[in-house]
């Protein structure tokens, strides 16, 4: 079942969205060659429970650590670890979520790591452009596969890079994790796909008080995925690198409100020429 929320469930939805905005800039500030995927966690859990939150991750179905982070061909749900060293060349995608008086926050950046290959870096610019242009598709009165149909339709629309050089090749957009409604529960309905065989107009109605978690995967590779022995991490079937970018927001009368972006999305949404509401 679909949960609206009331403008008081919405403030409380934004105040676990800065934490978690705040907390993940400070991870991407700390990404440095050398430390492993535990020096993040560890820097994740003090910022989200030094602003009195707590970490929506940690304990989730018997997830072990704070946040996920996910290393080149890993597409999500990567557990932190002590062993898992980051490298320079790397891109590294950082999942947090963040509770405050019982209302869920959720976002995800993929960090590149040092000088990164320009086919990483391109992979990084469309897969978060894509999450941009999904945001701003959404209206109130229009329709969930709106959305994805902006996140497919840009992704599609952006050259490859194995086209330069003549491998061929094209974007692997996975399919079988999506984005989500969020509230009182990390994941909710309505399922948000990043892609709309369909068409746009399809879906539940985008309505008041909804909010979604929207987060394209892109691989570089095949869309296919595997689970790890863990249970958890998510890889590309093909070892092929992956990015992950995601926010929630809801939907004002003046538009699209980014709750994990520090400014509500203005800069990002108001360069696609969205209407944005206040931050």
């Amino acid at each position: 079942m679909i949960q609206y929320k009331s403008d008081r469930e919405i403030a409380l939805m934004r105040e676990a969205g800065l934490v978690v905005g705040r907390t993940l800039e400070k991870l991407r500030a700390a990404v440095t060659p050398g430390m492993t995927t535990a020096d993040l966690d560890a820097i994740a859990g003090d910022a989200i429970r030094g602003e009195g939150a707590v970490p929506s991750f940690k304990g989730y179905r018997g997830f072990p650590a704070c946040i996920c982070t996910s290393i080149n061909s890993e597409i999500v749900h990567g557990i932190p670890s002590k062993t898992a060293v980051i490298s320079a060349g790397d891109v590294i995608s950082i999942d947090c979520g963040a509770i405050v008086e019982g209302y869920h926050g959720d976002a995800a950046v993929t960090v590149p790591v040092g000088e990164v290959a320009p086919d990483k870096l391109e992979l990084l610019r469309v897969t978060e452009e894509s999450l941009w242009r999904g945001i701003a598709a959404a209206r109130l009165g229009g329709r969930l596969t709106d959305i994805s149909h902006a996140i497919e339709s840009y992704i599609r629309s952006q050259a490859h890079p194995g086209s330069s050089t003549g491998q061929g090749g094209s974007w692997g957009i996975v399919e079988e994790y999506v984005g989500h409604g969020i509230g009182t529960e990390m994941h909710q309905d309505p399922q948000v796909y990043n892609f709309a065989p369909k068409g746009p107009g399809r879906g539940p109605k985008l309505e008041k008080g909804l909010a979604l978690a929207v987060e394209p995967m892109v691989n570089l590779g095949g869309r296919q995925t595997r689970v790890l022995s863990d249970g958890w991490t998510v890889v590309t079937q093909d070892g092929s690198a992956s990015a992950h970018f995601e926010h929630t927001f809801t939907l004002t009368e003046e538009g699209p409100w980014v709750l994990t972006a520090l400014d509500g999305g203005k800069e990002r949404l108001s360069g696609l020429g969205a209407l944005t509401a206040a931050s």
